[in-house]
């Protein structure tokens, strides 16, 4: 399978949108339907401020794109060759104090203890790290670490933000991507309003380290 990182463009987001919400999805494990409520959410997001995604595209043969689990993650643009398909997708923006999950994170960071300053002090001069997924169809290739470099390579902001679900003794690949990234606790153990599951706040200060060369195994 042959891959390569672009960055996906905000005034083309119908050619790819759905493809990614697709993967999101299925990486996800999230109920089919989930689909057409996210692809809202998401698109408002393009005209957030420092808004930025980049997609990881495999070239398939034709036999393969016709079946279901990659046609539905087909990308036809100009500026793809038109036999790929997505199988990973990250984006994010610069957060700011009027958006939903800053309100969230400051409410948490205060009931547990941390005055305003301190609270301002985590929460003001950041990169939001939305969304990153890979399609389990190509985990294991290194793409994660990839799309996590490429979106944090250059960033202006002085750290990155982002929240996960919490799993028994941190272990999944997202858990362990992110510890490898050098990612520390913000928050621990917080249930955003409408959805019971615990979630952990991490972050860590930009730039990242000079990376590697990507290479997908």
């Amino acid at each position: 399978m042959s891959i390569r990182l672009i960055a996906l463009p905000a005034d083309d987001a119908q050619a790819w949108l759905d493809p990614a919400v697709h993967t999101y999805v299925t990486a996800m494990r999230y109920p089919r339907g989930t689909e057409q409520g996210r692809i809202s959410l998401w698109r408002e997001h393009l005209g957030r401020p420092g808004w930025t995604a980049i997609g990881a595209l495999a070239q398939l043969s034709p036999m393969e794109l016709r079946r279901p689990t990659n046609a539905r993650r087909r990308v036809s643009a100009p500026w793809t060759t038109g036999h790929e398909a997505l199988v990973g997708v990250a984006y994010g923006y610069t957060g700011a104090a009027d958006q939903w999950w800053n309100r969230q994170l400051r409410a948490g960071l205060g009931r547990r203890g941390l005055t305003a300053a301190q609270v301002q002090d985590l929460v003001s001069d950041y990169f939001e790290l939305t969304e990153l997924h890979v399609h389990p169809s190509a985990q294991g290739r290194g793409i994660g670490a990839a799309l996590l470099t490429a979106l944090l390579t250059g960033r202006p902001e002085s750290r990155v933000l982002l929240s996960t679900p919490e799993v028994p003794d941190e272990r999944n690949r997202a858990w362990s991507l992110y510890r490898r990234f050098g990612f520390q606790d913000v928050l621990r153990d917080f249930t955003f309003a409408g959805d019971p599951r615990p979630f952990a706040f991490l972050g860590r200060p930009l730039p990242l380290p000079t990376p590697p060369a990507p290479g997908f195994g």
